[in-house]
């Protein structure tokens, strides 16, 4: 009767020391601005996309300028520091009380809802086409998928978590050389995987890495100050230290090894010139790195353009998806007031009119005028702050904006028929199509 007693009250499994800690909110702050730096970062990247007439890759040492190659190199840091502090965000967030089972259960459906999201309302925002062919699968499917993934890592220990997602990050250009055309017709498999191909983006070995890693984080970010100062900031060195390293050995850790250029600068610019897609051993060290260094100095920063960041890095998810719908809905707005036919810009920037946008000037005035209005919603940003913490409450009005959102998909007329096309060649390259007009080449 004791050993029965002993085990109905025995509780459930929890992340280890997972009690609730008065001390967390203050160390948050420190995750919060960094997410809000490069929430704001990130706008300037699709403000370009959106407003630049540069008709040339912005890392294309060819043709591109510094000025163009330093705005997109500078955004490089967004996608990974986000999935990072989403590791490690899912880590401190078994450390409220949750148990193992809840955590699993809260990233499980957070994940699928992000997917989900990704494939609907972000899809839209992207396009203003609700019938803009398939959705591409970005930073918010990676985000999702990773977490779903993580949903079943949490019952490891967290030493392991992190152990896998490194091995994740420092193994995975060992398989570069492997083509989805191996695996005949389940060479989709391989494309999610590893290897981009339209509509995925970000495939998922390299996230599903940062986001472990980031989980594997968590505790460090839960020490005495000055200890978790000392460790931050040399970790952080130490990753930036590992990528000059490596990078200056040119040979494993990126697809695309650096080389002397006729100008000095243009050499600093390839050595910095790592791959994105998908992000290569050292494109993680180069941005990971120092964003972890700068968390420790994060921690003492206030006043109010601590406040106005912190506004962004506690609402993510709603600064995302709000700052593509604004950002898409001022470049018809400009087109408008420059007499273009608007219809041309309801569709992916991608497709925009060639002989459309603006110079670099432009394009960070712009930029500044996105932040602003952004910061302009706080009432509305304060509201889906406070709803956050009420997840339970929230999950009605999700299920609503779903619903709505399928009824507005399958009712509203469509807006364009032109599909999206993409063509793999024998040499290993794709051509990009819309509505027959020629986008872009890449490599496999």
């Amino acid at each position: 009767m004791r050993g029965a007693v002993s085990i109905a009250t025995t509780p459930p499994a929890t992340i280890a020391g997972a009690n609730p800690d008065p001390g967390v909110r203050r160390r948050l702050d420190a995750v919060d601005l960094l997410r809000g730096i490069v929430m704001i970062m990130m706008a300037l990247d699709h403000v370009r996309d959106h407003f630049s007439n540069a008709a040339v890759d912005p890392t294309d040492l060819a043709h591109t300028t510094p000025a163009l190659f330093l705005t997109r190199w500078i955004t490089h840091f967004c996608a990974p520091t986000f999935v990072l502090l989403a590791g490690a965000s899912a880590y401190l967030a078994g450390r409220r009380g949750r148990t193992r089972r809840e955590l699993s259960r809260f990233l499980l459906t957070r994940g699928i809802w992000l997917v989900v999201l990704e494939a609907t309302v972000v899809r839209v925002g992207w396009s203003f086409d609700p019938h803009f062919g398939w959705p591409a699968l970005q930073v918010i499917w990676a985000i999702g998928a990773s977490m779903i993934v993580l949903s079943g890592l949490v019952f490891l220990p967290t030493p392991a978590i992190a152990a896998f997602g490194i091995t994740l990050i420092a193994g995975h250009n060992l398989v570069d050389g492997i083509a989805p055309e191996r695996f005949g017709a389940a060479a989709w498999v391989w494309s999610m995987l590893h290897v981009p191909r339209f509509p995925v983006v970000y495939p998922l070995v390299q996230w599903v890495g940062v986001m472990a890693a980031g989980y594997g984080l968590g505790p460090l970010l839960l020490r005495e100050a000055p200890e978790r100062g000392r460790i931050l900031v040399r970790l952080g060195l130490g990753l930036t230290v590992a990528f000059l390293i490596v990078r200056l050995a040119n040979g494993y850790g990126d697809p695309a090894p650096w080389s002397t250029q006729a100008r000095a600068g243009f050499t600093v610019l390839s050595f910095l010139d790592t791959t994105k897609y998908p992000p290569s051993l050292l494109f993680l060290l180069m941005t990971l790195g120092p964003a972890i260094a700068a968390l420790p100095a994060l921690e003492r920063l206030s006043g109010p353009a601590a406040r106005v960041i912190l506004v962004f890095g506690r609402v993510p998810l709603f600064y995302y998806v709000l700052h593509l719908y604004l950002i898409h809905a001022l470049a018809v707005l400009a087109a408008y007031l420059a007499g273009r036919d608007i219809a041309a810009f309801m569709t992916a920037c991608f497709a925009f009119p060639k002989d459309w946008g603006f110079g670099l000037p432009v394009v960070y005035m712009t930029w500044i005028l996105v932040v602003a209005l952004l910061y302009a919603s706080v009432p509305v940003v304060r509201w889906r702050e406070a709803a956050a913490s009420r997840p339970v409450a929230e999950l009605p009005v999700r299920a609503a904006v779903c619903g709505a959102l399928l009824v507005l998909v399958a009712c509203t007329p469509r807006l364009s028929r032109r599909p999206i096309v993409v063509d793999t060649h024998s040499d290993c390259t794709q051509r990009i199509t819309y509505g027959g007009i020629d986008l872009c080449r890449s490599r496999c």
